[in-house]
């Protein structure tokens, strides 16, 4: 259940062109007038900045330059995607944090967000570089129940969707490589990570963990990556507002998920093909033994899709792509 400053937040957010009057706010939001003025001075404390006149109301003028769980709810318009949202300054990973939080019964759209990784990883057990404040590490918690479980890894491309549509409203055109990644000029700026908690054929819970790189320099990663990856703000030259990164993510990360729950794969596999890496071209694939193919898309499940040099096509579960 949101708490009621949480509600506060976003009956604010939603008249930020005007005041509200404090006995508006009374009556939605079921409390005294007093306890209002309380949640103000809380808010104010957070880094808020909120205009309180007299016979008009309150109005928050600005938001906190750091990020806390109500200035990343502050303007949100998700339906149900972060409503229930947990902001670490440091954790080990936001993905064992989940796995905890769920198996507590955290609800479906619960959001682990921090600053600070000290564990964070990626596919395959890999190490993901998180230790700073110039990104954005979060994990969603996802209780899909009409989802079997086969088909959890198809999460994976929904979110690689959704990430491609955020950097490209924020001004980058970028490309996915199969199957957890998003690159510019052969650069990468994202990686997701999508693990399941299931019992024989129904999903308990689904952890979609994203780490998006955005106002790093390069030297703020570690000299062993310079080479390998890239930030938004190298690629456009512009820093961005964290908060605002985030909520466009979300909105468009809720909107996919619906549509992929709705209508099935087959929309979201067209959008990914649209934004594949290097499609059509021939690659390096490593399962076992590595070998040359050429990537000619995604199966109906989500699986690569490759192409031999007679013209056969296999589909590929689990492996690498090198270029």
């Amino acid at each position: 259940m949101e708490s009621n400053r949480t509600k506060l937040i976003e009956l604010l957010s939603n008249h930020s062109d005007t005041y509200v009057s404090g006995e508006s706010l009374s009556k939605q939001l079921g409390i005294s007038r007093s306890a209002i003025w309380k949640h103000m001075n809380e808010l104010k404390k957070v880094g808020y900045q909120i205009e309180a006149v007299r016979n008009k109301g309150y109005r928050i003028t600005g938001v906190p330059s750091e990020l806390s769980a109500s200035s990343l709810q502050w303007g949100l318009s998700t339906n149900w995607l972060g409503k229930n949202l947990i902001h670490h300054k440091s954790i080990d990973s936001t993905q064992f944090s989940g796995h905890d939080l769920a198996r507590e019964d955290a609800p479906h759209g619960t959001v682990i967000i921090a600053d600070h990784q000290t564990k964070g990883r990626g596919r395959l057990k890999r190490q993901w570089h998180s230790e700073d404040k110039h990104g954005l590490w979060f994990t969603v918690i996802l209780r899909p129940t009409s989802l079997e479980p086969k088909d959890a890894n198809q999460l994976t491309l929904v979110a690689a969707v959704a990430l491609v549509e955020t950097f490209r409203h924020l001004g980058l055109d970028v490309k996915i490589k199969w199957p957890n990644d998003v690159f510019s000029r052969g650069f990468k700026l994202t990686g997701i990570l999508t693990e399941m908690q299931a019992e024989q054929d129904q999903i308990e819970y689904i952890l979609l963990g994203i780490g998006m790189n955005i106002n790093q320099e390069r030297e703020h990663f570690p000299e062993e990556l310079r080479d390998k990856v890239t930030s938004l703000k190298i690629e456009t030259g512009k820093a961005n507002d964290l908060a605002h990164v985030f909520h466009e993510v979300a909105q468009r990360l809720e909107e996919k998920y619906d549509t992929f729950i709705k209508e099935g794969f087959q929309p979201i596999k067209r959008e990914w093909e649209q934004h594949a890496y290097r499609l059509n071209e021939w690659l390096t694939i490593k399962t076992k033994d590595s070998f040359q193919a050429k990537f000619v898309g995604i199966q109906h499940d989500g699986a690569l899709l490759i192409e031999d040099e007679y013209g056969k096509q296999t589909a590929l579960y689990s492996a690498e792509i090198y270029w």
